[in-house]
């Protein structure tokens, strides 16, 4: 595999527009080919990832205007089939876990029809048992390989509501629960530990489904029809907090994204990066983004300081917890993440590939049961060496800002991966340098 070099830089400066939101572009494509007539969405993320959300929306029969194989237009016209209109089809999810677990909670609601869900040699890897356990109570008619592995196999049948208690807070299996919820007798209750982002609550009720939080639990009733009409895609913090973190411990930078959300929770970056001493700076935007409110963040370098992260915060920057982990190799003393063994069931298990990836670069960190210690050296950060990103995005882009950040210079083994959410991350992280 092609390894890519990234060396030690000065300050990072300039202003750039955050990428589109991947968790939000994969749900605008499931609800507009669940919804009657046709939606348009604006801002959908051109990716790898979520080029198979539209793929498999088209395989059912929703017709796709404005993507190709190859390329996806700023507007998108999606006509959907309805909620019960799915035809049956064999569908590639590609690297796509979000469309893995959210699309088995709609078609497992069809009144006929069979499919099979099956992915690259990643996703065979990551259990789907976390959707199909709850699904089958719904009475879905449901299997999959030994362990709970995919190719993921679901025949349409009748669907009953029911109260499911979340064994550990996730946006995705609450989706798709939420999802089946439409198609399913009565009301669904999906019970939160902590609450997780709530896009799909957000984008549903936009469509017109009745869709409320009561405590801990939100509730879905059963639904004849959707319409999400139009449907805005704002900028993806997740994407955005690696250039955030870049300028955060690089010395001197100044670094402002654009048109980023801010959902409150998917907005715990940027406390845990003021926790640590960051100099952030948010502008929220009047208008909002598909339901979703947007600005402007700006991140300065600052001298940092260790923190502990976990409990009710893990759920709103699970995505955000490996490159937080870099950071903490350039602050002063422990930084403790905890509470996190959900980094086990992601592309790769991050807990034990950031590590691999942060030691391999001379830090000082430990793996734990469910998160792991950054023993942070101030701004001596980390030295040099090579990343293998493993096929996940996130951790080639980790080895990436390590790099500009760094003494010696970082080789990324597999940068190809990041165009699986943020195809033009290299470019724009060089953009920065240029000035």
């Amino acid at each position: 595999m092609a390894t890519t070099r990234f060396d030690a830089s000065g300050p990072l400066q300039g202003t750039l527009h955050a990428p589109a939101d991947k968790s939000i572009s994969h749900r605008a494509a499931l609800l507009g080919a669940m919804g009657d007539g046709e939606t348009t969405v604006e801002g959908y993320l051109d990716s790898a990832d979520t080029r198979s959300s539209l793929a498999a929306v088209a395989k059912v029969g929703a017709k796709v205007e404005g993507a190709s194989r190859d390329a996806v237009a700023p507007e998108l016209r999606i006509t959907g089939v309805g909620l019960r209109g799915a035809a049956g089809a064999r569908i590639d999810v590609g690297n796509a876990g979000t469309l893995m677990r959210l699309m088995p909670g709609w078609l497992a609601g069809q009144a006929e029809g069979e499919w099979t869900l099956d992915g690259d040699s990643s996703i065979r890897r990551r259990s789907v048992d976390r959707v199909a356990d709850p699904l089958r109570q719904m009475g879905a008619d449901i299997d999959h390989e030994s362990g709970g592995l995919p190719p993921l196999r679901i025949r349409g049948a009748s669907l009953r509501g029911i109260i499911y208690e979340l064994p550990v807070a996730s946006a995705q299996v609450k989706s798709c629960l939420l999802f089946a919820g439409l198609s399913a007798e009565g009301e669904t209750r999906v019970v939160e530990p902590e609450p997780s982002r709530d896009h799909s609550e957000r984008m549903l009720a936009a469509a017109g489904a009745s869709v409320r939080r009561e405590g801990a639990a939100v509730i879905v009733e059963s639904a004849d029809a959707i319409a999400p009409g139009r449907i805005v895609v704002p900028g993806d913090i997740s994407s955005a907090a690696f250039l955030l973190a870049a300028a955060a411990i690089v010395p001197e930078s100044d670094v402002t994204v654009e048109g980023v959300g801010l959902n409150p929770t998917r907005t715990g970056i940027l406390s845990v990066l003021e926790r640590m001493g960051a100099s952030i700076e948010v502008v929220p935007d009047d208008g909002v983004g598909g339901g979703e409110p947007i600005g402007s963040v700006r991140s300065r370098f600052a001298d940092l300081v260790g923190t502990e992260i976990g409990g009710p915060e893990i759920p709103t920057l699970i995505d955000e917890l490996p490159i937080i982990a870099l950071i903490a190799c350039f602050a002063e003393g422990e930084t403790v993440i905890r509470d996190a063994a959900e980094l086990r069931r992601k592309e790769t298990d991050r807990i034990a590939t950031v590590v691999a990836a942060l030691t391999a670069m001379g830090a000082n960190v430990e793996p734990t049961e469910d998160g792991l210690v950054v023993h942070g050296g101030g701004g001596g950060g980390v030295g040099g060496g090579t990343v293998r990103a493993e096929g996940d995005h996130r951790i080639a882009m980790l080895g990436a800002v390590a790099g500009v950040a760094s003494a010696d210079g970082v080789e990324v083994d597999g940068m190809a991966a990041a165009a699986v959410s943020y195809p033009g991350f290299e470019g724009d992280l060089s953009s920065l340098q240029a000035w």
